[in-house]
């Protein structure tokens, strides 16, 4: 039943990680704003890291620790793959000389990250714990992470929209850069912990 419940999870997980990675990186490109594109690029990997959980939760009434490793693999692989990804695209976007624009769209879509996050992770959490079931609760560890995320991409945007402060692109940049590596620390802290 609760592992019914975390799938029901997952799927919103996996709607929501959709819209925001495709118009995070959609309006990323149309501002030139290298935190949407870096935040969408994050969720993107939340949203293949959310299908890979969500597999292994259908196939987790038959209990499955193998698939429950590969899950775990890959969810933390993607994680430190995207730390060069933005690391290096910054340092790039910046020495280029490009000044982001402020973008309302990108504004919505941090919104609402930030309203729909703590609800994920909540339920993540709560339902791994009680299950159990490391590959969701390292999902909810993603997730309270996105929030984090969403709340420096906002600040970011915001100061650029409203005050013309094209560089708070590059420090939220660089504040998501610090929370994906955190996160990917953490993820492969767990990995070897279970072993």
């Amino acid at each position: 039943m609760r592992i019914g419940t975390g799938i029901k999870v997952e799927y919103l997980s996996s709607a929501w990680m959709i819209v925001e990675a495709l118009g995070s990186v959609g309006f990323g490109l149309v501002a030139g704003s290298f935190a949407l594109l870096a935040f969408g690029s994050d969720s993107l990997i939340e949203l293949i890291s959310g299908f890979a959980v969500l597999s292994h939760l259908r196939k987790d009434v038959a209990g499955s620790e193998i698939e429950s490793r590969r899950t775990e693999l890959l969810t933390t692989g993607l994680l430190f793959a995207l730390i060069p990804v933005i690391g290096l695209g910054a340092v790039y976007s910046y020495s280029s000389g490009l000044r982001p624009e402020g973008s309302p769209l990108g504004i919505a879509i941090a919104i609402g990250a930030v309203v729909i996050m703590p609800y994920l992770w909540w339920q993540k959490k709560r339902i791994g714990k009680e299950t159990r079931n490391l590959p969701l609760s390292i999902d909810a560890v993603e997730s309270v992470t996105c929030l984090f995320m969403a709340v420096a991409l906002l600040g970011g945007l915001l100061a650029e929209y409203f005050l013309g402060f094209w560089w708070a692109d590059y420090l939220a940049t660089a504040v998501i850069l610090v929370f994906v590596t955190r996160e990917a620390i953490e993820s492969h802290r767990e990995l070897h912990e279970e072993v």
